[in-house]
């Protein structure tokens, strides 16, 4: 399934190495959001999907540095906004 992501996108697909967090900073940073809300190890299956998704959607508005203390989401919505197939992508 990469491989045919990589030939179609043109994006390169990168595999971390095993035992490595320092190689994947973002995805540990999202550990660590997502840490605040759910502790390591815990049940999924006691929340339900309203729960886990009430969760998500607080760690997407929340403002990051990184993305010029704007959210995931208002990031996101301006991307839609401002691509060449808007019209297509909201309605």
């Amino acid at each position: 399934m990469h491989k045919k992501l990589s030939e179609q996108t043109g994006i390169a697909v990168y595999f971390c190495d095993p035992h490595s967090p320092w190689q994947r900073g973002s995805n540990e940073n999202m550990n660590s959001l997502v840490r605040q809300y759910l502790p390591k190890g815990t049940d999924l299956s006691i929340y339900s999907q309203e729960q886990l998704d009430a969760i998500a959607d607080e760690i997407n508005n929340r403002p990051r540095k990184g993305l010029g203390v704007r959210s995931p989401l208002a990031v996101y919505r301006e991307l839609l906004v401002n691509s060449p197939r808007h019209s297509t992508l909201i309605h």
